[in-house]
Formats: structure tokens, sequence, C-alpha cells
């Protein structure tokens, strides 16, 4: 059943039209009048409808039936991911999601190539926010990860919040799946360094702020590969794979 992420209110009985992107998948796609859908809209479950109009650019759908459906991880994890180069980031955003995390911090750090502010930030955002959508249809993930603006790393540190701070580097005494066998499932963010990593000056920083530094083995990975890995380990050491 194709599913579809509609952001206006949803309810049982109701008709409405849907989003114009929405709307050209229904095209592609060839769907009928009569075919069912999932619809959600990021506040959890997801809602059946039949397809009750096509037109040239336009479909609408009559809601049929709510499912309580709920498939997040018990914990939360934040994924603060120094930029890297080219489009590496979609694909790291775009497999976060698939993989549970419940937000997303992108950081300005020290060795970071790409450098954004004012318009281009703002078309990155969106163009992100669009990932994390596409990526949550295709997973089927009822809630949106949350995708912070691009944030300067010192000024994130500086922030309080509840979340442990995980640091990963090959500075860590420690591995990551090491220290978690050995803690409860718990909301925490792990910082992911940019190609190079974070400099010393950064990671002294960060863990004089009381970020954790742990390690992801013997093996140096790349920045799109550290944060989906240490997500993964996490997932299987406290459960949601």
């Amino acid at each position: 059943m194709p599913r579809f992420y509609c952001s206006q209110p949803l309810a049982i009985g109701a008709t409405l039209d849907l989003p114009d992107t929405v709307a050209h998948h229904v095209h592609v796609l060839r769907l009928q009048i009569g075919a069912e859908l999932c619809l959600f809209n990021g506040d959890g479950g997801e809602y059946i409808a039949h397809l009750a109009s096509v037109e040239k650019r336009r479909a609408s759908v009559t809601i049929k039936a709510f499912v309580a459906r709920d498939v997040e991880l018990p914990y939360e994890i934040t994924l603060a991911q120094a930029l890297p180069e080219a489009s590496k980031m979609d694909w790291i955003i775009e497999k976060a999601v698939e993989m549970g995390v419940a937000a997303i911090q992108p950081l300005a750090a020290q060795r970071c190539v790409v450098r954004l502010s004012g318009e281009r930030a703002e078309k990155k955002q969106a163009h992100w926010q669009g990932v994390i959508v596409s990526a949550s249809e295709q997973s089927g993930r009822n809630r949106l990860a949350r995708l912070a603006p691009v944030d300067d790393l010192h000024h994130w540190m500086a922030q309080q919040d509840m979340h442990k701070r995980i640091l990963l580097s090959p500075r860590g005494g420690q591995s990551l799946a090491g220290w978690a066998r050995h803690q409860p499932p718990q909301a925490l963010s792990l910082m992911i360094g940019p190609e190079g990593g974070f400099s010393v000056q950064e990671e002294d920083s960060a863990m004089a702020r009381g970020a954790l530094a742990l390690s992801m083995g013997p093996r140096i990975l790349r920045t799109e590969t550290a944060g989906i890995a240490a997500v993964a380990a996490l997932n299987a050491l406290w459960g949601g794979l």
C-alpha cells in the first residue's frame, strides 16, 4: 500500500485534497479510484484512505480507518552531524531516519569544507526536510525526525539539555558498544565530526563540557558511516531493530 505524508489534520470520514506532491505521485503510480493509500501527518499512527477522485493535477481521498501503529525507538537519539562534503548529508539523513533517529542537528565545525548561511542554508534546510519525509514514507515511520537549523559547534555545546553527549573519536578509551552494554537505554546525542574529524581543540572543549569520548572500535570510519554504524550498534544492544 503506498504511504504518503500529509501535513494537514486527518480524521476518519473526512474527504480531503492531497498535497500537490502526493497527487503527482498518485498520477505517476497510475492509481485508480478506490485504491487504498496509507497517510500519516507526523502526530502518530496512520490512516487508511480510499482514492475518491483523480483529476489532471489534483487527487482526493476519503479516510476510512485509523491504525495506532508506532515504530519509534524506545529511547531518543539525536544525530549531531558536522557538515560533510557534497551530497553526503542527504545520505546520512536518509539512513538516520530509517534507523529511527529522533532528531538531526547539523553542525558547523572547524574542518568542515561546506559552509552554509543565509538563503543557501534555508534552501538546504528545506531540501533536508524533504529527505526526512521521503525516508519516513519509505521506512514506515509515522513521526518525522526533528531537523534543527545548522549551528556552530561551540554554540551548540554551550547549550544545556538533559541528553548525554557521546563524542565519537579514535581518542575514546572505550568503544560505544562496550559502554552501551552496561548502560540502560537512554536519550543521547551522538557527535560525529566532518572529514578529518573534529579538531583536538574541539574535542577537548566537548569533553570539558561533559561529553563522553567513545570510539567505534579499531577501524576509522568515514563521517557518512560513523553515525549510522553507531545508531545500528545501539539498536542492536538496546532494542529497536
